[in-house]
């Protein structure tokens, strides 16, 4: 974090819902607000979403753009140690995946930031 940024939560701009694709995780995140949508589209790259999730996932992500809902799609590949009655995660079937990507945690600038109403976020990073 430096001056001219701002953290912002992803909790706090977007919601997430995800599952099982057999050995992938599908990970939705969707806007708050229409608005805050552009923001979500730059932060979150697949090397960022892949980079967040470390050794959880041993594969590639992929990401959709959904722009008429306002969200992106990704699809972490080898996230599930096999996915469903084949695994030995508590999560096989990658239910808790978008509450971890939650958890992310993204630079904005300041100016951007008060023009687009983001909450900051002044916890640990």
């Amino acid at each position: 974090m430096n001056a001219s940024t701002v953290a912002v939560r992803l909790l706090d701009i977007a919601h997430t819902r995800s599952g099982d694709k057999g050995d992938m995780a599908n990970c939705g995140v969707i806007a708050l607000k229409p608005e805050w949508y552009p923001v979500l589209v730059r932060e979150l790259t697949t090397d960022r979403v892949r980079a967040h999730y470390g050794p959880l996932i041993s594969g590639r992500v992929e990401r959709f753009e959904l722009p008429n809902l306002h969200a992106l799609n990704f699809l972490l590949h080898g996230a599930l140690d096999g996915g469903g009655t084949l695994a030995l995660k508590t999560d096989a079937q990658g239910k808790v995946v978008s509450t971890a990507m939650l958890r992310m945690i993204i630079q904005v600038p300041v100016a951007e930031a008060e023009v687009l109403g983001l909450p900051s976020y002044s916890g640990p990073v």
